[in-house]
């Protein structure tokens, strides 16, 4: 039977809980142990706080404690449910609310059921809408997370970025298709019919016109959102997530660029969820993107750091201090975002890091520079020139790859901008009419 415990603190953020909170309640614990008997408490884990994630390319719940939490799962039928046992976990506020953080529109999860299996486990029911790929696992403490236990429900067949881009085309082209023009009345359409009946007796007078040149294939843009989901990214001083910001101003670019006849985009995430690293790259090789940008609004050490800055692969090194520095930032999304480090493609891994990416680079620097000039007639520039770091998202090795920093989110200033819908726009604008400038000195190769 789900619990009925009340009083316990409402969702924050729509389906999860903010950090700031999520660090608080974690403590707000720990006073508990006073009126418990020391071997029980030894015994005794304790929820720190429970969050949903839905997307439609998967739904994730996450469940965070101190300490490491002895679980169990199967699969139930007819209904379809999965079933998470927990030994040894007390039934905390955070957990007994955790059914509440389901929302409707939520592709996979119907509903969650938490209960007490006996006087020592806590039994974990999830209602499915559908059948589902579930993945669990538990990630070590990193940053201000404890140990996550992550279930991730997928769907049986992964969604295809690529028939995903192409079901989007053709409701643009049906949209910008022309109106079908209504019947002329019967006695236009006889007048008509004699006309084509009469002999033509004269020569047509227009020249013979030549072979019409086949269409200019469309160029494919992957707009790459930094962060999302269980990963915030950088936090502002007035508590502006980057991850936000960054999504807000790919969507945007996004619609400037499916607005351009020979033009489409992408993005490797449209939600606040989190996708992996080499996911990413993935995602814009099944595309066969012609550009790989992605969009960060970072934190520096010193309030003072402004500016926006374009990035591109290093093969040797990074070109700044800050360059070096804001590439680790990026490698730990991995591990704070919560990726099961066993179940990487080993092949994937070698074949990013292997393959040689002179020409990627050079590619990357020119369409750097035009994005840079672009930029520069909106926002002031951290950095003149594009610098260069061993960023893993930019390792596509046939796609020139980009990261655009907007601003330094950690400087209140620049915080304040990101905020403002209208910076926004005119930023999304600048990216733009400098990816539009690389394309036309610089057009795709023709493809099959």
């Amino acid at each position: 039977m789900p619990s009925r415990l009340a009083g316990g603190p409402p969702a924050a953020r729509g389906v999860g809980i903010s950090v700031e909170r999520r660090r608080i309640c974690r403590w707000l614990l720990l006073p508990a142990a006073g009126c418990m008997l020391p071997d029980v408490w030894a015994q005794v884990v304790r929820i720190a706080s429970a969050r949903v994630w839905p997307a439609d390319e998967y739904t994730r719940v996450i469940v965070e404690s101190p300490t490491t939490l002895p679980h169990a799962l199967f699969a139930l039928k007819n209904p379809d449910r999965l079933v998470i046992d927990l030994e040894g976990v007390e039934l905390t506020p955070e957990l007994a609310y955790l059914p509440s953080r389901v929302q409707p529109g939520d592709p996979y999860l119907a509903g969650i059921r938490v209960g007490r299996k006996s006087a020592t486990a806590l039994r974990v029911v999830f209602d499915l809408k559908t059948d589902v790929k579930p993945d669990l696992f538990a990630l070590p403490p990193v940053g201000d997370f404890g140990h996550r236990l992550v279930l991730d429900l997928y769907p049986p067949v992964p969604l295809d970025p690529l028939m995903a881009l192409l079901e989007s085309e053709r409701v643009k082209d049906r949209a910008a298709a022309p109106p079908v023009v209504a019947e002329a009345p019967p006695e236009k359409m006889a007048g008509k019919a004699a006309e084509k009946s009469a002999p033509t007796t004269r020569p047509d007078p227009r020249p013979a016109t030549p072979e019409s040149k086949p269409a200019q294939r469309r160029i494919t843009v992957a707009i790459d959102p930094g962060h999302g989901g269980e990963d915030p990214g950088a936090i502002g001083p007035r508590g502006t997530y980057e991850k936000d910001v960054v999504l807000a101003i790919s969507r945007k670019l996004k619609s400037m660029l499916d607005a351009q006849p020979n033009m489409r985009a992408m993005l490797t995430r449209d939600a606040d969820y989190f996708v992996p690293l080499a996911q990413r790259v993935q995602k814009a090789r099944r595309v066969q993107a012609d550009l790989f940008i992605s969009v960060h609004a970072d934190a520096f050490r010193e309030a003072r750091a402004k500016g926006s800055s374009v990035f591109a692969l290093s093969e040797s090194g990074a070109t700044s201090a800050a360059a070096k520095w804001l590439a680790q930032k990026e490698h730990d999304a991995d591990l704070i975002g919560g990726v099961d480090l066993d179940r990487r493609d080993p092949v994937l891994a070698r074949t990013l890091l292997d393959l040689s990416q002179t020409a990627q680079i050079n590619d990357s620097l020119k369409v750097g520079r035009h994005v840079l000039d672009g930029i520069g007639t909106h926002n002031a520039l951290h950095k003149a020139s594009v610098e260069q770091a061993g960023f893993a998202v930019l390792k596509a090795p046939d796609i020139p790859s980009i990261l655009v920093e907007t601003a330094f989110i950690s400087n209140p200033e620049e915080e304040q901008k990101l905020r403002s819908d209208r910076h926004q726009q005119k930023f999304a604008e600048s990216m733009h009419d400098g990816i539009a400038r690389y394309f036309s000195k610089n057009p795709p190769l023709a493809r099959a």
